[in-house]
């Protein structure tokens, strides 16, 4: 699903509200979100996951295509983990 698909279902599960409203909605959550993430803070939705920052530490890598390393400096990225009520859908889900 991509972000106008979200919008898209929401705005049909609340024909009462304005799609350019849900949209600047779904934009500001994702935006707090990224802005509390390169802040270093973690972002937990009860039941739906948490978002945090993992460290990536520098390494040598190599280039595939000519077999050449390279240094890659450290990085951040994202990273998400499902709450329990996630984990318990998508197995109540796939079991039957």
């Amino acid at each position: 699903m991509i972000k106008s698909e979200l919008v898209g279902r929401v705005a049909a599960a609340n024909p009462h509200l304005y799609q350019r409203d849900i949209e600047n909605v779904v934009n500001a959550i994702l935006d707090t979100i990224s802005e509390a993430l390169s802040h270093g803070d973690r972002v937990e939705l009860r039941g739906f996951g948490a978002f945090s920052v993992k460290s990536r530490p520098a390494r040598m890598g190599r280039n595939p295509r000519t077999g050449a390393h390279v240094s890659v400096s450290e990085k951040a990225v994202p990273f998400f983990k499902s709450g329990k009520e996630m984990r318990q859908r998508l197995n109540r889900e796939s079991a039957s």
